[in-house]
């Protein structure tokens, strides 16, 4: 099994130099996790342009956005209106998006790819990363420079962004565990008034 995960953004890249980043970390599939696979300011990464553009360049693509997407349609996994990540990962349908993320890096080199640029301001890692870090052996985010950070690194600029230190009370890990909780309720999808459920 490839023991590497990788994530990406697609930011507002160009779809040639999002390739080109894909191509320096000798990617074969994206793991598309939006929940809704399309953007209004940058199109080229709407699904049917996005799997096709990728298909000429020998890139599998697929869409895990209803497995391991950021919104939930059941109104459980949200509390005034707010998803809830530990919630969410509790879900069948998430816990299968992550058996099937596990099952396709025995075949593939695969980078999960949304939309933001930064990994630490996005579910990719503070929700899906977060339960694939028993998994996978080592997780690298792609960045918009083709540079790599890995998953452990951005636990640090995390832990240093919300300025959560170890003392005598909590040790590095439980800082990290309550580094991505609290990011999680930050970044956390809100559904619009009156609307418990989303497409």
């Amino acid at each position: 099994m490839n023991n590497k995960l990788y994530t990406i953004g697609h930011s507002t890249h160009t779809v040639e130099h999002f390739i080109g980043l894909l191509k320096k970390h000798s990617i074969t599939a994206v793991c598309d996790v939006r929940s809704q696979p399309y953007s209004q300011f940058n199109p080229q990464f709407n699904r049917e342009s996005l799997k096709n553009d990728l298909k000429r360049n020998n890139i599998t693509y697929v869409f895990l956005g209803k497995e391991l997407g950021a919104r939930s349609e059941n109104p459980s996994c949200y509390i005034d209106g707010k998803v809830q990540y530990n919630y969410l990962v509790d879900e069948p349908l998430f816990q299968q998006g992550i058996n099937r993320l596990t099952q396709g890096m025995k075949q593939y080199s695969i980078a999960l790819m949304c939309a933001e640029k930064d990994p630490i301001t996005c579910h990719r890692m503070i929700l899906v990363c977060r339960e694939m870090r028993s998994i996978a052996g080592q997780i690298n985010h792609i960045l918009a420079n083709g540079e790599i950070e890995t998953n452990s690194d951005a636990e640090s600029r995390l832990l240093n962004m919300l300025r959560i230190v170890p003392d005598m009370f909590k040790n590095k890990d439980e800082c990290i565990e309550e580094a991505y909780d609290k990011q999680g309720q930050r970044i956390a999808y809100v559904a619009e008034e009156k609307q418990t459920t989303t497409g």
